[in-house]
């Protein structure tokens, strides 16, 4: 259950007033125009395709902030592994709610439960190595707290929240900033002025690049961008364990066991978020 008074539902809060004002406009003129106002129903959330449930807590919120004298019963507990034809919950309240609320319910319980489905499907095929899986940032524009909600349901590490809560020297910035060794000692730089204390990331694109790295120090993590496996390897070597280590790019479903078994930390993908496949969810008034 989410907590009314947590930073989850204040956000979440936000969100949803944002996606019904989007949804409603002046009004649900078709359910208006077609359901007496005092008339009451019971509808059911309909599992269509197998997959881990995820955002059931999310629809019970919805349900029972935005609809008025509602009662939601859930069946199935969030992140369960859910086959064709099982019911996760139910909800009686005014048929105009149910119908108002039913599109915003089904997009964000259908896109998360995908998330956490693909989530946990590369999770299970890395599950013998010590290596984590983490998300990107490639995440949909206002949903990325619940996206990223998701990938942990699934059984996946959170990368960074966004450009706030963490330092990333990406390509772009070592080359705008003329090369690794000004990048890193501008950031730590700008972190003593700031009085700021975040974990340093650095991309690098070679093994020229992780022995520059390895040569200047003073940071927390090595990301070993579209590298090979062999490569990876020959860097993890360099690196000896100094720092942790995360491998990222063009890594794909067919190939992230042969990137975990290098021994690498972590891998970060945006497979699990950017083009998931939304689960097949239905929310059907019970006659």
């Amino acid at each position: 259950m989410i907590t009314p008074d947590s930073d989850f539902s204040h956000q979440l809060k936000s969100f949803i007033d944002l996606a019904l004002a989007e949804d409603i406009g002046t009004g649900d003129h078709s359910s208006n125009a077609s359901i007496p106002s005092g008339q009451r129903n019971r509808a059911r959330l309909l599992v269509k395709e197998n997959g881990i449930l995820c955002g059931i807590d999310v629809a019970e919120y919805i349900f029972t902030q935005y609809a008025s004298h509602a009662e939601f019963e859930q069946l199935i507990p969030e992140g369960t592994a859910v086959a064709v034809g099982d019911i996760a919950f139910t909800i009686e309240a005014y048929t105009r709610d149910i119908l108002r609320l039913e599109r915003l319910v089904l997009n964000i319980m259908q896109r998360l439960s995908g998330i956490a489905t693909k989530t946990s499907e590369l999770r299970e095929k890395i599950s013998h190595t010590s290596c984590r899986l983490l998300d990107t940032r490639k995440t949909t524009p206002g949903m990325r707290f619940l996206e990223k909600y998701a990938v942990r349901v699934g059984g996946g590490t959170n990368h960074r929240i966004g450009l706030y809560d963490m330092i990333m020297l990406k390509d772009n910035h070592v080359d705008a900033a003329g090369g690794i060794r000004p990048a890193i000692m501008a950031t730590h730089h700008y972190l003593r002025e700031m009085g700021l204390s975040l974990k340093i990331e650095v991309e690098t694109r070679n093994l020229g690049e992780v022995r520059q790295v390895m040569e200047i120090g003073g940071i927390d993590r090595i990301m070993l961008d579209n590298f090979s496996p062999e490569l990876i390897r020959d860097a993890l070597l360099i690196i000896h364990g100094s720092f942790e280590t995360e491998a990222s790019g063009g890594i794909t479903e067919s190939n992230i066991v042969s990137y975990a078994e290098t021994g690498v930390d972590f891998i970060s993908t945006s497979q699990i978020t950017h083009s998931v496949k939304s689960m097949d969810l239905s929310l059907k008034i019970i006659r």
